[in-house]
């Protein structure tokens, strides 16, 4: 299976789907963190998902001045849910990890620890003022990784949002190719025309550079409550006003915004077939919310049906090679 991951990204194919999760709080009983997983497992095990993405929440209090909509409470470390609980769900494992608050020391001894990863997606401090008290950055991090983890594959993160602020976010993406990204993973997405601005210049400075692009997996999440949505704005997605409004207004916001995800991925992909840019999509709960949850497998199900084509032509090309 992570051969299978590894060739889809490494060979730049359309259609990649994954599924993210946040693991449960630290302060929950061992009990209901075992029944968690197994409903977790029960839900995912049948669908026909590329990979499994597992988040190492932090705090970010530093980020933004902004209070947090909901207390922050730190999770169980990813690596540890994956190994402990989901061994059981038979999908590649990406693994979040954050390197706020680390040493070299500490996040070398952390990776010697952890070789045996399928995938990993390194986080940046919140803050400057974090890597000045470690002395340690994300450009750090990416060459411990090369020199004790070669073999592992390596993602990024993208964020749309900050292209528009600061217009360089495809340069940011190159360098952290450079710095051995084989693919990325945006933050969650609200706005289509930033999201395609960002594409836009990417594909073009691929082409200008005579560069190949990796692939870029666009996070999607439902929104059920006016509660959710401020939760949305504090973790920095932009949310366009009339997305906002037809959200809050709505009779139903969690079909709204099911229906709203579901366009947005549409849109993405035939903006990026058209220049033959290869994208994938993340789909995630920011609530633990039963219906939020729910509703997220449903977006999960409409993108699984949108990419169906792509997916059955990977396999038939595999059918091809075979049979040469």
């Amino acid at each position: 299976m992570k051969g299978t991951l590894q060739h889809k990204i490494t060979a730049g194919k359309s259609g990649i789907v994954f599924y993210s999760l946040t693991p449960p709080k630290i302060t929950t009983e061992s009990e209901k963190v075992a029944v968690i997983a197994n409903n977790q497992i029960e839900r995912l095990q049948h669908l026909d998902i590329d990979g499994l993405i597992l988040y190492d929440i932090q705090d970010e209090a530093l980020r933004t001045e902004k209070e947090r909509p909901f207390s922050f409470i730190p999770t169980i470390s990813p690596e540890v849910y994956s190994k402990d609980l989901l061994t059981n769900l038979r999908v590649p494992k990406i693994i979040y990890k954050s390197i706020a608050n680390h040493t070299k020391e500490m996040f070398a001894d952390w990776l010697s620890q952890n070789t045996d990863l399928e995938a990993t997606v390194f986080i940046g401090a919140s803050s400057q003022q974090q890597v000045q008290a470690t002395n340690f950055s994300l450009s750090d991090a990416y060459q411990v990784k090369k020199e004790m983890g070669p073999d592992i594959l390596l993602g990024g993160v993208t964020i749309p949002e900050r292209h528009t602020r600061k217009g360089d976010e495809h340069l940011r993406m190159f360098s952290k190719m450079q710095n051995g990204c084989n693919f990325f993973v945006s933050q969650c997405i609200y706005n289509i025309n930033e999201t395609k601005n960002v594409m836009s210049d990417y594909h073009y400075h691929a082409l200008s550079n005579d560069t190949q692009p990796v692939p870029v997996i666009f996070t999607l999440t439902p929104c059920g409550s006016l509660k959710t949505l401020q939760f949305m704005e504090w973790l920095g997605i932009e949310v366009p006003k009339w997305v906002y409004n037809d959200l809050k207004y709505s009779k139903d916001i969690l079909q709204s915004s099911i229906h709203t995800a579901t366009n947005i991925a549409g849109e993405i992909l035939n903006y990026a077939t058209a220049k033959n840019l290869p994208v994938g999509f993340n789909i995630e709960s920011v609530s633990n919310k039963k219906d939020e949850i729910l509703a997220a497998h449903e977006i999960l199900e409409n993108v699984l049906h949108m990419v169906k084509p792509l997916k059955n032509a990977v396999v038939e090309e595999k059918k091809a090679v075979s049979a040469y």
